[in-house]
């Protein structure tokens, strides 16, 4: 189940800053799209989904800002007229204004995608719009300039409010947000493997190393097209692996409502009854900080598998992953960077760090089983089972 709302029109959800932008954002995710009216589409229905599954309450939805050509959003708004919190900014994503406009650096995530004609004769080239997205995101500063800029947009979209009553804020009074774009959540979309290289410029890689073991993608800030196909293999030989797959990546999504799509029937709305709503109370995929948390007590002298089977039985949470700073062992004179890259299912003698965080799939709500112990006789001997609630 996914979060709906009546047919939007676009010219409701587009503006661009010589309009004004009237929208003041903080902790949503932006979507900078390289494309045009003659671009083939590439389907921001199945990026928007799992970003508006009901797992999340509507409160907890984050604003999905689309900075890209209007015209090409023309030919994709019938599949995304109907979820909630899309704006559009009419503009291209290389402009810093449009960047300052919509709050990039207060953003949660950065996703830079490209929808050109991949046809071109040096493969190098096919990610060049993408590539320099993102290392002009990573050159901008915000400090007292760039939010003396931003304070000007504000006062001058200030008349354009009145014609836009759905105004998103999502404000957090406490967040100031990053000071350099280098400290910028980013995801960048790459169609060849070895254009990773250029992406990050403090980056020791040989340049053809391969991109599984370079350190973008272990940050998780570059994604590439043949990953896919390593999804596809392990599909082939391992049937449950879709399932996982589909609940990390579609949220709600089910056979029956991919089917339904594949029909062009698109996504309807429906009656909400005690059952459906019941239904919203699903696990979810989260990160959870070690040093402040149920986990604490492992931040010093614990170990991974330790933890997870205290996480399974305690609280119902699936861990597999961690999430670790790049320059743990760098002391602050030495200006450690903030980057993590991604520990997978880590060995169960695996040390943890206090600053550690631990990708898992957690219950809706989190709490802690109670557990009983009963006597159980079997051919004259007695046997303590340890039982505990279920979770769904």
């Amino acid at each position: 189940m996914f979060h709906w709302c009546p047919a939007q029109t676009l010219a409701s959800c587009v503006t661009d800053i010589e309009h004004g932008f009237p929208y003041v954002l903080c902790n949503h995710v932006v979507v900078c799209l390289f494309a045009d009216a003659h671009s083939p589409l590439i389907g921001l229905r199945n990026l928007v989904m799992p970003l508006r599954a009901t797992n999340f309450h509507y409160n907890e939805l984050k604003t999905v800002v689309i900075v890209c050509d209007k015209d090409y959003i023309v030919k994709e708004w019938k599949s995304l007229c109907n979820f909630p919190k899309i704006v559009v900014l009419n503009g291209s994503p290389l402009n810093r204004a449009n960047l300052r406009a919509c709050n990039i650096n207060l953003c949660d995530m950065c996703i830079i995608l490209s929808a050109r004609n991949s046809n071109v004769e040096d493969s190098n080239l096919v990610d060049k719009e993408a590539i320099l997205c993102s290392l002009n995101i990573k050159a901008m500063s915000f400090d007292e300039v760039a939010d003396a800029v931003q304070s000007l947009h504000r006062s001058a979209s200030g008349t354009m409010q009145q014609s836009f009553p759905q105004v998103t804020s999502n404000v957090n009074a406490g967040r100031r947000g990053v000071s350099s774009g280098a400290a910028v959540p980013m995801l960048t979309e790459l169609g060849n493997d070895a254009n990773v290289q250029f992406l990050d410029q403090d980056d020791e890689d040989d340049p053809g190393t391969e991109l599984y073991i370079t350190q973008p993608f272990a940050c998780g800030t570059a994604f590439a097209v043949s990953v896919l196909d390593s999804l596809m293999s392990t599909t082939y030989f391992n049937v449950n692996a879709l399932t996982l797959i589909r609940t990390l990546i579609t949220g709600g999504a089910t056979p029956e409502l991919e089917q339904i799509l594949a029909e062009g029937v698109g996504i309807t709305g429906g009656n909400s009854s005690i059952e459906s709503l019941a239904l919203r109370d699903r696990c979810r995929v989260a990160q959870i900080a070690i040093n402040d948390g149920p986990f604490a007590e492992f931040g010093v002298n614990g170990c991974y598998g330790e933890l997870f089977v205290y996480a399974l039985r305690k609280f119902g949470i699936l861990c597999f992953g961690l999430f670790r700073f790049r320059d743990i062992s760098l002391s602050l004179a030495q200006n450690p960077s903030g980057k993590r890259y991604v520990i997978t299912n880590p060995l169960g003698d695996f040390p943890l760090l206090p600053s550690d965080k631990v990708f898992c799939l957690r219950p809706f709500e989190i709490f802690e089983r109670q557990t009983t112990r009963r006597k159980r006789r079997k051919r004259g001997k007695l046997s303590n089972v340890e039982t505990g609630s279920n979770y769904d």
